[in-house]
């Protein structure tokens, strides 16, 4: 970085609503002991599907958290965003007394890829039905992938930069590259990060063309990357949001410092290519240790994107490799979200909310399901693996051809 004491952004608050925890608490303490909530989907509707396996929430109850004039116009997505972004304000310590009075020196930007289709199936249907004096005027908003960046900033009054990234997967860590970069220009506060909901009859009709896709149906089997049986992936709702704040700002208040964003890059390799993202993605590594001024041997555990397509499989091993150079095939790999389903958008996000849990507590989480990994890998499997960790590595690719990395580094770093 060209300046000699830039503003670092650093994430002070982590709020999510996962299949396999609503709390960061309870999410931790699945991903860390490895318990596996993938199942059959019980969504009304899907049972004809030839998709059997998701990542559902379940232990989600909107109106307890959020308020009856919000639920009527928004989709689950965003109830989804709203309760995470909560959680998030509040473990950062920013309650309304402070963000009132500054309200544009907080900002909104979210990823989305699926966007409300569950709220659009409904009016559909309503449309179908009954005619189109039965569609709610919420329909022209609800479904779209803005919805969660609006909805959390009118609610919360805030008035920073606000924005949304559509660039399928690794859209999640592009929208956290987003806000760090709003943090350095000098905004304040970010709320960022991703939440989907694609499981209803609707969205999944329209994820059956995805190739990718696992059409297995038993919940141990369907979702195993880096494996000889790898079959595709499974996905998921849910999502993370977090506060990312200048360091000055935190310490000025006395806000802890969990981690800081030190690195990040982009890259587009095209739509299924999965050997060309090979390429792709190990530039975006590349990219992301030069932003974050970090030698591959430094990097302490990478988090995979771990699509379970065998060439998709095999390009991120090569990737790995190609980037790190030697320690790419000693650094220890996780990919947790083989527990709980690939959320889309939203699937980095939560990889970035468990690398923090990871750096902080000092564990690697394993990745369920997976004990046969047949690439050149220091995957871990099995059980969670103490390790002294400093800095982390989450990578992310899109079904569209995006791919993304992130260099995150356990508290201040080297700020003084």
């Amino acid at each position: 970085m060209s300046e000699p004491h830039p503003r670092r952004a650093a994430i002070t608050g982590i709020g999510l609503v996962a299949p396999n925890g609503t709390s960061t608490e309870t999410f931790w303490k699945s991903t860390r002991e490895g318990i596996s909530v993938l199942d059959r989907i019980t969504r009304e509707g899907c049972g004809h599907l030839p998709l059997r396996v998701a990542g559902e929430v379940r232990d989600f109850d909107p109106p307890t958290v959020v308020e009856e004039r919000y639920l009527v116009q928004t989709d689950r997505f965003t109830h989804f965003a709203m309760a995470a972004a909560d959680q998030a304000l509040d473990d950062a310590g920013l309650d309304r007394s402070r963000t009132d009075a500054a309200p544009f020196s907080v900002g909104v930007v979210t990823a989305a890829g699926s966007g409300g289709g569950e709220f659009g199936q409904r009016e559909l249907q309503q449309l179908w039905d009954k005619g189109s004096r039965f569609v709610g005027p919420y329909q022209s908003i609800a479904w779209f992938y803005a919805a969660s960046t609006g909805q959390i900033s009118i609610r919360r009054g805030f008035k920073g930069p606000c924005g949304v990234v559509a660039a399928d997967e690794a859209g999640g860590l592009d929208a956290l590259a987003h806000a760090a970069r709003a943090v350095r220009r000098g905004t304040d506060v970010m709320v960022a990060g991703a939440t989907e909901a694609p499981l209803a009859p609707y969205s999944m009709v329209c994820q059956l063309g995805y190739e990718e896709l696992s059409a297995v149906d038993d919940p141990e089997r369907a979702y195993r990357p880096f494996t000889a049986s790898a079959c595709g992936f499974v996905p998921a709702e849910g999502g993370a949001m977090l506060v990312v704040e200048a360091d000055t700002s935190a310490r000025r208040r006395g806000a802890p410092v969990r981690a800081t964003l030190a690195g990040h890059a982009a890259t587009f390799t095209g739509a299924s290519r999965w050997e060309q993202s090979r390429e792709g993605l190990a530039q975006a590594i590349r990219g992301a240790l030069d932003e974050a001024g970090c030698g591959p041997e430094e990097i302490d555990v990478v988090f995979a994107d771990a699509l379970g397509v065998p060439e998709a499989d095999r390009a991120e091993a090569l990737a790995i490799a190609d980037a790190l150079g030697a320690h790419g095939r000693r650094v220890p790999v996780t990919a947790p979200k083989t527990a709980f389903g690939r959320s889309y958008s939203a699937a980095p996000v939560l990889d970035v909310a468990a690398a923090v849990l990871a750096l902080e507590h000092g564990l690697i989480p394993p990745t369920p399901n997976v004990f046969d990994a047949c690439h050149d890998l220091d995957l871990v499997t099995s059980r969670a693996r103490a390790a002294e960790l400093r800095t982390a590595l989450v990578l992310s690719r899109g079904l569209m051809g995006s791919n993304a990395a992130l260099v995150l580094r356990l508290g201040a770093g080297d700020a003084s």
